[in-house]
């Protein structure tokens, strides 16, 4: 591709980026404007369904895509906002010049509601992540067997089943216990090589605590390649913990096990809670365990259908719930899913 010519998926993104742009002017009441929002945004909007095309990019135009989408919708984002501000103001000066209006008559507080900490932050992660070039997917939370576990180097004798204590469904499915239950979905779906993520709730039938949720949230990251490093991973979580956390962040690297991927790391962080003096969350140690990663084992390749041979792979499985933590210093897990409209009110925009 010539330096002078402009990729294919260009002028979709600009005859885009006019369509919305006349629709968001266009919008006279705060209805209408929602109906934009949606059909912009929204899981089947638009903008949404050509984010998702980055998958069939060649490896090259990528990066380039997921950036130029992403300022598409960081563009429409803020539009929609100014003329969501337009609509309210203009409302406000009709009343005022209405006839019949008058001033003395006490007037009625609205409430608006909050963006939950755990979805304000994992739009964020995937803001980031599009920006690298990285496919955002979708998973079931009621998975099957072989995709949780046999697919992923664990078969029914293996002892890191005892690790994670299953919600087992009568109808021999399970409640998925890490999201990296997505990964042989992704290489299925996908046409090597790739990169994709894909976030969501996971479910472990244990005893709660400060740092501990039977319900928690996970974001799996998967990238597949002819040739790929541990360095290459350890970097893009340093962009994605300086990004979200909004600050450099003091990591470690150690080793662990995990089936599906050899060799297997732990990524922890310097506890942000307590800055790492030692606390509950982070039980005195002064380091939280975010994130178990490491290179895709070969058994998990093949069954994704990919040769180990010609492919390799990194992976890793964030706590995205442990990382909200972290950036808004929450010194209990169970605050996040306990219900308190309290707790959420105390999370405001731009925080």
């Amino acid at each position: 591709m010539s330096s002078d010519t402009a990729p294919s998926w260009q002028a979709d993104i600009d005859r885009l980026s006019e369509q919305l742009s006349e629709a968001i002017s266009g919008a006279d009441d705060l209805e209408a404007l929602r109906a934009v929002e949606l059909a912009a945004l929204g899981r089947k909007g638009s903008l949404t369904a050509l984010m998702k095309r980055i998958g069939t990019l060649d490896k090259d135009e990528r990066k380039a895509f997921g950036s130029a989408s992403g300022g598409l919708r960081g563009r429409v984002t803020k539009s929609l906002n100014e003329r969501r501000e337009t609509i309210r103001r203009q409302g406000v000066l009709a009343e005022l010049s209405d006839s019949s209006f008058d001033e003395t008559v006490p007037g009625r507080s609205s409430e608006l509601g909050h963006v939950h900490p755990l979805n304000r932050v994992q739009m964020e992660a995937e803001d980031v992540f599009v920006s690298m070039g990285f496919e955002v997917l979708d998973y079931p939370e009621v998975e099957s067997e072989f995709n949780n576990f046999e697919a992923l180097n664990i078969p029914s004798w293996h002892p890191a089943r005892d690790m994670q204590d299953t919600f087992w469904l009568e109808s021999g499915q399970l409640l998925r216990t890490h999201t990296s239950a997505g990964q042989v979905r992704a290489m299925h779906a996908l046409k090597a090589p790739f990169r994709a993520i894909f976030p969501g709730k996971v479910y472990r039938y244990e005893a709660t605590d400060a740092s501990h949720e039977h319900t928690f949230h996970q974001l799996e990251g998967l990238m597949i390649d002819r040739h790929v490093s541990v360095g290459h991973l350890l970097d893009s979580m340093r962009t994605l913990l300086s990004a979200i956390l909004r600050r450099e962040v003091t990591v470690r690297l150690r080793p662990g096990y995990f089936p599906f991927v050899e060799p297997g790391f732990e990524l922890d962080i310097s506890c942000q809670v307590c800055e790492g003096t030692g606390c509950s969350v982070c039980k005195q140690s002064g380091w939280v365990e975010l994130l178990p990663c490491g290179l895709v084992h070969p058994n998990v390749l093949r069954a994704g259908g990919l040769d180990p041979e010609h492919w390799q792979g990194w992976a890793f499985g964030l706590g995205l719930s442990r990382l909200v933590m972290m950036r808004y210093g929450i010194d209990d897990i169970r605050l996040l899913l306990g219900g308190d409209a309290r707790f959420v009110e105390g999370f405001h925009p731009g925080t």
